[in-house]
C-alpha cells in the first residue's frame, strides 16, 4: 500500500515510541535520595551477580573449552582476566540499540571508563533500530540514521556497537542490506562494527506478529559480519543470557523485556571483556565499577527494580 504522506509515518512512529516507553514508565520514579539508598544497598547484590553471569557465560563459552572460533564468532573468553586496575585502552565506543541496550548503558559506560575508553550512548527508548524493512522499522530506522550519522561525524568513534533490537523488522534481505550499510557508514566514519544480538525476551501480543523477523536478526547480523570480518565482528549474547527469556539466567525484570542493575552489570562485564580481547586491552574488575553510582539510574526505578 502506497503511503500518501510522511505524516503517516511519523505518527505510526509516534505511536509505537508511546507503547514502548509505557512499557518502561509502569512504576513512578522514587526520590533521588531513595534511589541513592537503593544504589548503596545493592553494591555487593552487583558484584555477586556479575560473578555468576560470567560464570555461566564461561561454562556454555566454546572457547572455554579450548575450541577458537573467529571471524564472526565471539571474542575470546580465555583471554586474561579483568586485572584490579586493566591495561588502559583509549578506545572510543559509541552504542546503540533501543531501550534494553538502554539500561545495559549506565554499567556499560562506567565499565568502559574505568578502562580508559570513552563512550556515548545513543540507545533509543522505542526505537533505535537501523533497519530499514517493513513500514515501521522504516520510520524508526530513519531517527536512529539522523542522530547516529551526526554521533559518527562529532564522537568519531573507533567501535560502533549496535546491539539488534526488537524493532529490527524486515525480510532477512532487509536485515542484510542494512547492518551492510551501517557496517559501510562506520567504515567511512574510520570505526569498526560490532554486532551483538539481543539477550533472550518475552514474546508478548506487541512482538509476536514478528517473531521470523527476531529469528533471523541476528543470523543476518551474523552473515555480514562473516563477510567484512576484518572490520565487522558479532557477539553471540546467548553465551551469556542463554536463549530462554523466561530462565533466571536471562536476568530480565518483572517485564519480561529489560534488565535490572543486576543483569546490566553482568552484560557490562561480558561484553567489555570481549572488546578486550578484539582490541587488546585489559577492562578493569567490576569492584572498580560496580558501585560508581549508575545503579541509581531513573531507568532502574522506572522498572521496579530493586
Amino acid at each position: 500500500m502506497r503511503i500518501r504522506t510522511n505524516n503517516i509515518r511519523r505518527d505510526e512512529a509516534d505511536a509505537r515510541r508511546t507503547e514502548a516507553n509505557a512499557r518502561l514508565a509502569t512504576v513512578p520514579s522514587r526520590p533521588s535520595r531513595a534511589r541513592r539508598r537503593r544504589s548503596t544497598l545493592s553494591a555487593a547484590a552487583l558484584l555477586a551477580a556479575v560473578g555468576t553471569l560470567g560464570a555461566l557465560a564461561g561454562c556454555c563459552d566454546d572457547e572455554a573449552t579450548g575450541t577458537k572460533t573467529t571471524g564472526a564468532g565471539a571474542a575470546s573468553s580465555s583471554s586474561a582476566p579483568a586485572g584490579e586496575s586493566g591495561s588502559g585502552t583509549d578506545t572510543k565506543v559509541l552504542w546503540v540499540g533501543d531501550s534494553i541496550a538502554g539500561v545495559e548503558a549506565p554499567p556499560l559506560g562506567a565499565a568502559l571508563k574505568a578502562s580508559g575508553a570513552s563512550f556515548k550512548n545513543d540507545s533509543s527508548d522505542g526505537g533505535g533500530t537501523v533497519v530499514e524493512g517493513d513500514r515501521m522499522s522504516t520510520a524508526l530506522a530513519r531517527s536512529t540514521w539522523k542522530q547516529l550519522r551526526k554521533d559518527l561525524a562529532s564522537f568519531r568513534p573507533d567501535v560502533l556497537a549496535y546491539q539488534i533490537t526488537t524493532y529490527d523488522w524486515g525480510t532477512p534481505a532487509q536485515q542484510r542490506a542494512s547492518y551492510e550499510k551501517l557496517a559501510r557508514a562506520a567504515g567511512d566514519a574510520g570505526a569498526d562494527l560490532v554486532l551483538v544480538s539481543a539477550p533472550p525476551y518475552k514474546i508478548d501480543d506487541f512482538y509476536a506478529g514478528h517473531t521470523d523477523a527476531i529469528k533471523s536478526a541476528p543470523e543476518a547480523a551474523e552473515a555480514v559480519a562473516k563477510a567484512h570480518a576484518r572490520k565487522v565482528h558479532f557477539l553471540d549474547a546467548s553465551k551469556l543470557w542463554g536463549t530462554d527469556g523466561t530462565a533466571a539466567r536471562a536476568q530480565r525484570s518483572s517485564d519480561g523485556i529489560h534488565s535490572c542493575q543486576q543483569g546490566s552489570a553482568g552484560f557490562a562485564k561480558w561484553f567489555t571483556e570481549r572488546l578486550g580481547a578484539l582490541y587488546d586491552f585489559t577492562p578493569a574488575a567490576p569492584e572498580r565499577w560496580a558501585e560508581d553510582g549508575w545503579a541509581g539510574d531513573r531507568r532502574y526505578a522506572e522498572l521496579g527494580c530493586g
